[in-house]
């Protein structure tokens, strides 16, 4: 037991500090593109931030979710590659369909990945929306400095 919460905690650790260089990727980003994102027209803008902001959170949770897989096939946990990647899935989204289970021995990893995904994809949840807000509140910052 100690050694299933001590994996799934190195586990979840990692996966969050994929994320975290995601978000520093993605700022690196914003930061480049901000003269242009601030620019008119607008709307379009805003509509490919929300695009490329859910593409980002797609790929990070899918990366999460390919490292969680990997792992559990190193174990041996399932029998397959496919099997593994998609009991992942299952758990890291939190869907729990149950048709595929771990054994009695690796069954509190299966918990852990559905915390991590809970707490990831918060995470990217909150990134999405700090994305948009972050945009909208400077090109709104450049409409008044314009009409001034």
């Amino acid at each position: 037991m100690l050694f299933q919460i001590a994996l799934g905690s190195v586990m979840m650790l990692i996966t969050v500090f994929l994320s975290g260089l995601a978000v520093l990727s993605f700022a690196a980003v914003f930061a480049r593109l901000s003269d242009w994102l601030v620019r008119p027209p607008h709307r379009p803008k805003l509509i490919l931030i929300i695009v490329a902001v859910s593409l980002w959170a797609l790929a990070v949770t899918t990366v999460d979710v390919w490292v969680w897989a990997l792992m559990l096939r190193y174990l041996g946990a399932l029998t397959t590659l496919e099997e593994s990647v998609y009991f992942a899935l299952v758990s890291y989204t939190t869907l729990g369909y149950g048709d595929v289970l771990l054994a009695r021995e690796w069954r509190i990893l299966g918990g852990m990945m559905a915390a991590n995904g809970m707490l990831n994809i918060g995470l990217m949840t909150a990134f999405m929306v700090e994305a948009l807000r972050y945009i909208r509140v400077k090109q709104l910052e450049h409409m008044e400095a314009e009409d001034d």
